[in-house]
């Protein structure tokens, strides 16, 4: 047989509608073979899209399409679907509970989309970061994210402390009509504490997971307390504070240490040059310390939350009678919208005890991750067990002062939650 009969055919002799197919093709292959950059392109879309911002479902394509090419990566190398009773289960019941109750009541898109964002997509996330967080490769692509993330949160909180609003982008950050706290560095989150909490997260998982760029973690870490002091929020405040001490311990290494020691002075002085200033950031954040009307109206909503549960304590309220109900309780309070503004009191209104109970299931298996590490673990996941109360530690104080409806900042926890079980499943 000559040499010319086992050539390759080559690009002029294929046909074209071959060619057009391959083309159409491709996008089907990327996302088959690299879903950890899927992965993060939706978290990406997540922290664009806050609860207020209506009529824009950019964020349920993204995780529409990432869940099209796991499913389908995991059909075609036949694997299993992962599944771990301690987490699935209560996560499952949270979920079953949600759309229950919502099922009973007239189509409502704003309350299914609460729901999606609170249950049913960290529901996924965790299961499909099991599936998709299994290598070294896969992780950096995460580790890339985290940094870039923290950066750019960081950078517009930065721009919104110094009065330089031409740089914040987004735009509709600076829109006082969606969201909350349009005084303070709320990010695209259009909340402080949801801010806040993202910012003292992704800090710590940038330096837990950076191996390869200490460098850019270090410097966003030196920057770090000024973007946290830029929400203007006392609970951010001090559990700042209280992670960045313990995190140096935990990780006992001399140049976490060092860090953590740094970021101490760098706090004290930042405290200094403000208490020795006339500028008015000293003025914003002595008013903000000392404010009692926010504490009043939130203590206002709390008796009327815990008024609720107490008459109905197993059931929950319908979910589309709730918020009208804490309104109608809330009489003489001038507030643009009325929410109980505390997730485990949100939890007791909706779902009466079964509710808080679940969750209380889900998270002590949480923190049980961090003693479950396989044998010769090293490396970021090691690191990243390491610090995962940590990580638990500060959502939760949060999730006292605020309802955690947040899809990004819920899915960034889930999302390390699977890494993490995806790292005893491989070890299995």
């Amino acid at each position: 047989m000559s040499s010319r009969a086992l050539a390759l055919p080559q690009d002029s002799d294929i046909n074209p509608l071959w060619q057009v197919a391959g083309l159409l093709l491709r996008p089907l292959h990327l996302g088959l073979a690299f879903p950890s950059v899927l992965y993060v392109a939706a978290m990406t879309v997540f922290l664009f899209r806050p609860p207020d911002l209506y009529s824009f479902y950019a964020d349920r394509i993204a995780f529409g399409i990432l869940v099209f090419f796991v499913g389908l990566r995991t059909m075609a190398l036949r694997d299993k679907i992962p599944f771990f009773a301690g987490l699935s289960l209560p996560m499952l019941g949270l979920t079953a509970l949600a759309v229950l109750r919502v099922l009973r009541e007239p189509f409502d898109a704003q309350i299914w989309s609460i729901i999606a964002s609170k249950y049913i997509v960290p529901f996924a996330l965790f299961h499909l970061a099991v599936l998709v967080f299994r290598g070294a490769s896969q992780r950096r692509h995460f580790e890339i994210f985290v940094i870039v993330a923290l950066a750019y949160l960081v950078f517009i909180a930065v721009a919104f402390l110094v009065n330089a609003h031409s740089l914040i982008f987004p735009r509709f950050i600076l829109d006082e009509s969606l969201g909350f706290h349009p005084d303070r560095a709320r990010g695209p989150f259009l909340q402080a504490v949801a801010n806040g909490v993202s910012l003292n997260i992704l800090g710590i998982l940038a330096i837990a997971l950076s191996q390869r760029r200490k460098t850019a973690a270090t410097w966003l870490w030196m920057v770090l307390p000024l973007a946290v002091l830029a929400t203007m929020t006392r609970a951010v405040w001090i559990s700042f504070a209280v992670s960045t001490i313990v995190l140096g311990f935990r990780l006992i290494k001399r140049r976490v240490l060092a860090v953590c020691s740094l970021l101490a002075v760098v706090g004290f002085l930042v405290g200094l040059a403000i208490g020795i200033s006339d500028h008015s950031l000293k003025s914003a954040l002595w008013d903000r310390t000392a404010e009692r009307g926010p504490v009043e109206a939130r203590l206002a909503v709390y008796d009327a939350g815990w008024a609720m549960f107490r008459e109905r304590p197993f059931t929950g309220w319908a979910a589309g009678g709730m918020y009208a109900e804490l309104a109608r309780r809330m009489e003489g309070y001038h507030l643009r919208t009325f929410y109980v503004h505390n997730t485990y009191l949100a939890l007791l209104v909706e779902f009466g005890v079964p509710g808080l109970v679940l969750y209380g299931i889900l998270f002590f298996n949480l923190f049980r991750l961090a003693w479950h590490a396989p044998p010769g673990e090293r490396g970021p996941v090691a690191a990243l067990r390491k610090v995962w109360p940590i990580v638990l530690s500060v959502y939760l104080f949060n999730a006292f002062f605020v309802d955690m409806a947040y899809q990004f900042v819920i899915g960034l926890v889930f999302t390390v939650a699977g890494m993490l079980c995806a790292s005893e499943e491989s070890a299995a």
